[in-house]
């Protein structure tokens, strides 16, 4: 219910800043917007996922273990055994899931996660993100993005335009209000969903002091070797950007991981 309520808030925004520069007639073409956008994110996000991140099918045969344990894990999640791919040239430890439902789903590792933990840690990687999966947050995920963005380019779209409706600073501080607002809903979509596989994790395995470490290990791995440039910290286990400061952690896409590990040793299963 938290995450439906963000996803509505965020396009209440988008309409109200249509509605602020165009009147009805905006409000009605932000919907339509949101409504393309995300009819776009359900269909082809997994793809430009696994595109921005450079992954590739993984079928290497010293890796048959990883799907020994996703499958196992899979029959415990009582969802269909999701297609496995790596990073290869990503040495950074972390991994995501994408996908727009159980039965589309897929889990991504890096080079980095197989090279720095052990199977017990990975198996508790693996889990967490079946539980993106069972959740479909992989498909909320990339609403709250879509939107977000939505919310921002419409925001410079009007300022720039040529609307003399209502008072120009208020338009202004509109624009610039709105895409802040909408991306720390984004954050506070991503932040819930994660406790939420981590526990989903921790039942699967039977085991949440796997993940706890796994989680502890991923991070000090990150703050080593960020991800590149290139890749969108969102969808990983764990930020992958090393940061610092209120600022950072205020639009963080991840809780704290002393917070999560905190949380599953105190489980009790």
């Amino acid at each position: 219910m938290k995450t439906f309520g963000l996803l509505t808030s965020m396009t209440l925004m988008l309409m109200l800043v249509g509605e602020a520069f165009g009147g009805s007639n905006g409000m009605l073409l932000m919907l339509g917007v949101a409504g393309l956008m995300n009819f776009g994110a359900f269909f082809f996000s997994d793809k430009i996922v696994l595109r921005t991140s450079g992954a590739q099918p993984l079928d290497d045969p010293r890796l048959a273990w990883l799907h020994e344990d996703i499958e196992e894990l899979s029959e415990k999640a009582g969802i269909p055994k999701p297609r496995l791919y790596w990073v290869p040239h990503e040495a950074s430890p972390n991994a995501f899931a994408t996908g727009r439902s159980p039965s589309k789903g897929i889990v991504a590792v890096t080079a980095g996660l197989i090279n720095n933990l052990d199977r017990r840690q990975i198996k508790g990687v693996l889990a967490h993100e079946l539980g993106h999966i069972k959740h479909r947050d992989t498909l909320t995920s990339a609403v709250a993005a879509t939107m977000a963005g939505a919310v921002s380019y419409a925001a410079r779209m009007m300022l720039w335009g040529r609307s003399r409706r209502g008072n120009p600073l208020l338009m202004i501080a509109i624009a610039v209000a709105a895409p802040a607002a909408a991306l720390m809903l984004r954050m506070m979509v991503s932040r819930t969903r994660e406790y939420a596989a981590d526990k989903r994790a921790a039942e699967l395995t039977g085991d949440p002091e796997g993940l706890a470490l796994a989680l502890e290990g991923l991070s000090g791995g990150v703050k080593r070797q960020p991800l590149s440039t290139g890749s969108d910290a969102t969808h990983y286990i764990v930020n992958g950007f090393a940061g610092g400061g209120v600022m950072s952690k205020l639009f963080s896409t991840h809780p704290p991981i002393e917070e999560r590990a905190r949380r599953l040793r105190a489980m009790k299963l």
